[in-house]
């Protein structure tokens, strides 16, 4: 049900899949042996027999066979001992992550082997060059690109980082056995590895113990960069540039970026009160502070490789000048000359230096690095553990690596970044006034001494050649060396900042912008290239440059998101302590005359001495750190919730009250520039609304100069899928976002703003998720011109961006598919007729869907008892709360958990229920045959109407029936007897209007892929409700609820998809 699966389905080869598979399970099954005994594997052996033999003979259509073999199943799972059933759930969830691995495995592989890729920049091009657009208009539009894709923090990533990176460590062990030139004796050993690795993975607790905190989950994501993005963005601009200059003559320019990448992990606090404005604060000055450390390592790289002399004037100078600055202030103190490594010549090889840079892409990423960050035992420079001046200049490089052999899960075991401690000074101050040491104080001086740069003079000068001896400087390695010390230096105060340390360094000490990085940078570039090496140039130094371009100075800009209604009661604190009435009470215009009248307002708002209730401080000090540190750092600020025009300007006060009382203290402008706000539309009833307030909003004077000054007459509109499909079904979401950003987009065109539409997908299809390049193509004519963001939530992000081939492959999709939509955008409905059904089709849906999920009283409770909602709260694979508010309805509850939990039963009712219903509607009134014309000619429709089969393929009501007829009061048995009966009547319906003979007709690799993972899947299914049943009369018990969890993780597998 992922983007992932449906895609590897369209691509992968079978040819040697089914191979791996058997490989991988036969070792899975001799660890297993080992671990557990032949005893217990003879019992596992007859569960899958039992399971395979059931999957067959329902394929061969012998349902009642069938179901006689699911019984007995279900009668052997109910006299297991508690034991047998965590060791069964373990084994089959452990297999069926071993299918994902292969899965994915041969989806690369056969990317590898295909000369014209579909999707790809060089098919994708070549169509657009034959259909007639021209060179230039091509390359135009592929340069001015802007597609940035948001990683986000939702909890349905279900595996601990650990096993992701076993799981990884499998991918390129498989890689491997695919070369041809492998001996016996390597074959030998890769199946050792393969079977270490299996062993360790099942050595390994599966589940999280504790629950992330948001700093977690943004570790997380520098993970996925450090790990994946980092090397497959320089590829994918190469891939890109060589498809250009191949169909347009010209290459990609050196600081063109077609994508970017943002993130919510710890700026999302919409609903999660763990988010806050010091968590924000950290987050975006760890991201930085990662930013950094890899820049210093490409350079460290660099400044090996450029090893030539020859170089243009302008080099020569620079390099000249950083030699004579370096060379008197080493004369200004005997002992700082050996206390610096000269910048000009690398004492040491970085990692991997004797490896070309194509073998990076593959090879590093087995290395699997691991994120240093400065953790809770880390002291800044020059603080000892002690509290006293330390005499190590690396110090801080060493206390950071404190606990890197622990679980990446535990990496910081406090979740936070810790202020440094009070004592810290006093400390200090003590040891200095203390005039007499003991002999341990002396020894342990002394020691500390030796290890520090000065005490190693007499070593440094046996490693290093003489200064009469070393040859001249190269130019490159001396601008390079410089560069090295620049980041190095601005590594170290981030650390300070981080600390909440003084940091006094002047400005030019450190970097602040891109630019500033960017300047040396190309000024080599363009050396190397007068020179003619134009060859050096284009190697490692433009991937660097290219990854400045892409990830700035913080990897990842951060958005930050609230709700509407906090925002409104801030305001409502500031006005009731002004006297001026309650904010909240008064209507629309009056809102928007107060808020205009005070954004034109040149004084703050907010008086200093303001005391307000502890949720409003909270938002007034995040804009505060919104301001402090200004759009450098920070992305958008997205309204979530969003109604009204007075949503935006109340976010716009806020921010500029914030940013004048900043630059105040500071007397100088804030950092950067003012965050765009972005209003997020969620609901149906918001999504109606939205163009009419975009059309208020722009209407305003202020708030449209605003625009046009401050955003390049760019408006940015974001609209949610989660929410509006939990509020009146998927397909009337998909309908009402498509009306929705219809009308967004004209009222951007009436008044004369560009508008960028950012998407808030979600990874299953009930919440608007769905393969990457059919959703962009089905966009409405229009509302994708070049621009587009969108969200990658949870395990969706490691999925799609875990590996750097995977990502690559992504990142070309995106680009190809918005390309596509820019420059020969789908087609608009042929008839007004076809609008008209839609409307008819949304309306019956609509009802049909709220009829049963809200209008029936007895609904929440069977919810409750059929599926494994409430105990999904254990899985500590997120920071925010399952719920919006305390009520226990269906309206409170969050989107993921409300799809998750019917995907653990296989139901998958959210993506299908009420579309049948609205579909056989409109076929009753004798419409059939327009439905069949608008699924072929109309590609919204036909986008809507295959993620809505896919589903239906792989929905099971058999597995559904189970958890009824154990878990559900008989008292409400009907209600899923009812809903089944209408899950069978929307495939009819469904395959009626496609004309298909059978589910997936037109996608059988998904279909095989599905139907391979049954046999495993389906125990699970079982044993997870023989588990629930145990656990409802047993709620405290813990080693239950483990297996319970477990069984989650296993089914999760196996449908490639939580939430």
């Amino acid at each position: 049900m992922t983007d992932t699966t449906d895609e590897i389905a369209g691509e992968i080869s079978f040819q040697g899949f089914e191979d791996d598979c058997r490989l991988l399970g036969s070792l899975l099954k001799d660890v297993l042996q080992r671990e557990v005994g032949s005893k217990f594997m003879g019992k596992l052996e007859r569960i899958r027999v039992l399971s395979q033999g059931a999957c067959n003979v329902r394929l061969a259509g012998i349902e009642d066979t069938a179901q006689l073999l699911e019984k007995q199943l279900a009668s052997e799972m109910s006299t297991m001992t508690l034991d047998e059933v965590l060791t069964l759930s373990r084994a089959f969830s452990h297999y069926l992550n071993l299918m994902g691995i292969a899965e994915t495995h041969h989806r690369l592989r056969k990317t590898r082997g295909v000369a014209h890729l579909s999707k790809s920049c060089d098919d994708i091009f070549n169509q657009l060059i034959q259909g007639g657009v021209s060179q230039e208009k091509l390359y135009n539009t592929v340069c001015n690109q802007e597609v940035e894709i948001v990683l986000t923090a939702h909890p349905t990533q279900i595996n601990r980082r650990t096993l992701q990176y076993k799981h990884i460590r499998l991918a390129h062990l498989l890689d491997y056995n695919d070369r041809p030139d492998l001996t016996f004796e390597d074959r030998d050993m890769l199946i050792e590895d393969l079977v270490r690795e299996i062993t360790s993975i099942w050595q390994t607790d599966e589940l999280r113990r504790h629950k992330p905190t948001p700093v977690d989950e943004a570790r997380a994501g520098l993970h996925i960069v450090e790990q994946s993005l980092w090397k497959a963005v320089p590829l994918y601009l190469r891939r890109v540039s060589n498809a250009l200059k191949k169909h347009t003559g010209k290459p990609l320019p050196l600081t063109c970026t077609p994508i970017k990448f943002g993130a919510w992990m710890g700026g999302d606090r919409d609903g999660n009160p763990n988010v806050t404005a010091k968590v924000t604060k950290d987050v975006s000055l760890l991201s930085r502070w990662m930013a950094i450390d890899l820049y210093i390592r490409e350079v460290d790289h660099l400044r090996f490789e450029l090893s030539m002399d020859r170089c243009n004037d302008r080099l020569s100078r620079l390099a000249q000048e950083i030699s004579e600055k370096e060379t008197a202030a080493a004369s200004d103190d005997r002992h700082e000359r050996w206390s610096q490594t000269k910048p000009g010549l690398p004492t040491y090889l970085p990692p991997n230096a004797a490896m070309p840079p194509c073998t990076e892409f593959k090879n590093e990423a087995s290395t699997y690095p691991r994120l240093e960050v400065p953790g809770t035992e880390y002291k800044p420079h020059g603080i000892a553990t002690d509290g006293r001046r330390s005499q190590k200049p690396e110090a801080i490089q060493e206390t950071s690596k404190i606990g890197r052999n622990k679980s990446t899960d535990q990496l910081n075991p406090n979740n936070a970044l810790p202020p440094a401690s009070p004592s810290v000074k006093s400390n200090a101050a003590s040891a200095a006034a203390s005039a007499s040491f003991n002999s341990t104080q002396l020894q342990s001086q002394r020691k500390v001494f030796a290890e520090s740069q000065m005490g190693r003079t007499s070593f440094q000068k046996l490693l290093e050649p003489s200064v009469a001896l070393r040859p001249t400087l190269v130019p490159y390695r001396v601008v390079l060396g410089n560069i090295k010390e620049t980041l190095m230096k601005t590594r170290k105060r981030l650390e300070l900042l981080l600390e909440d340390l003084p940091c006094e360094q002047d400005s030019w000490d450190y970097y602040e912008s891109p630019d500033q990085f960017l300047e040396p940078l190309l000024l080599c570039y363009e050396s190397l290239q007068s020179c003619g090496s134009g060859a050096l140039a284009d190697g490692r130094l433009a991937d660097l440059i290219r990854r400045v371009c892409t990830f700035g100075m913080n990897l990842m800009k951060l958005d930050l998101r609230q709700e509407s209604g906090r925002h409104a009661e801030t305001i409502d604190s500031i006005t009731t302590y002004l006297d001026m009435g309650v904010y909240s009470e008064w209507d629309e215009d009056k809102k928007l005359d107060f808020l205009t009248r005070e954004l034109k307002s040149k004084r703050p708002l907010v008086p200093p001495t303001i005391e307000v209730p502890p949720d409003v401080k909270e938002v007034l000090d995040t804009f505060r750190v919104a301001a402090e540190l200004g759009s450098d750092s920070l992305g958008a600020y997205v309204i979530s919730m969003a109604s009204n025009a007075s949503d935006v300007l109340a976010v716009e006060l806020l921010q500029k009250d914030a940013r004048l009382t900043v630059s105040g203290e500071l007397s100088k402008p804030c950092p950067g520039g003012t965050l765009r706000v972005v209003p997020l539309f969620e609901t149906v009833k918001d999504l109606q609304a939205a163009g009419p307030a975009i059309r208020k909003l722009l209407s305003i004077e202020w708030y449209r100069d605003h625009v046009i000054k401050n955003h390049n007459a760019h408006q940015e509109v974001m609209v949610g899928y989660s929410d509006s499909g939990k509020d009146a079904g998927r397909f009337t979401a998909a309908w009402e976002l498509y009306k929705a950003q219809e009308d967004v987009v004209a009222a951007c065109n009436e008044f004369g703003i560009k508008v960028t539409l950012f998407h808030g997908r979600g990874g299953s299809i009930g919440r608007g998720g769905g393969p990457t390049y059919l959703a962009i193509q089905s966009q409405p004519p229009g509302s994708v011109m070049g621009t587009l963001r969108s969200t990658e939530q949870g395990e969706m992000v490691q999925a799609k961006f875990g590996l750097p081939q995977t990502a690559v492959r992504q990142l070309e999709i995106y680009t190809t598919a918005v390309l596509l939509a820019t420059l020969r955008p789908p087609q608009q409905p042929r008839e007004a007729k076809w609008r008209t059904i839609m409307d008819d089709i949304s309306k019956v849906s609509c009802q049909s869907y709220r009829s049963v999920v809200y209008e029936n009283p007895e609904f929440i409770t069977y919810f409750n008892e059929a599926t494994p909602q409430a105990e999904l709260g254990f899985l500590n694979i997120g920071s925010r709360p399952t719920r919006r508010k305390s009520s226990g309805g269906i309206g409170s509850l969050r989107a993921i958990p409300w799809v998750f939990a019917w995907t653990q039963t296989r139901f998958v009712l959210p993506a299908w229920l009420g579309v049948g219903a609205g579909l056989k509607s409109v076929c009753d009134k004798g419409n059939t045959e327009e439905l069949k014309a608008m699924y072929k000619e109309w590609p919204f429709f036909q986008c809507t109407v295959d993620l809505i089969e896919m589903i239906l393929g792989k929905a099971d009501p058999n597995i559904a029936k189970h958890y009824d007829e154990v878990l559900v009061s008989e008292s409400r048995r009907k209600i899923g007897d009812d809903l089944r009966n209408e899950l069978l009547s929307t495939q009819k319906t469904v395959l009626a209007i496609t004309g298909h003979e059978k589910l997936l007709k037109n996608n059988k690799s998904l279909r095989r892929l599905i139907e391979s993972r049954l046999p495993y899947l389906n125990p699970i299914n079982m044993l997870q409700v023989e588990i629930l049943r145990r656990l409802r009369r047993d709620e405290d018990n813990v080693k239950l609820r483990d297996t319970l969890l477990i069984s989650i993780n296993g089914i999760a597998a196996g449908m490639r998809n939580t939430g």
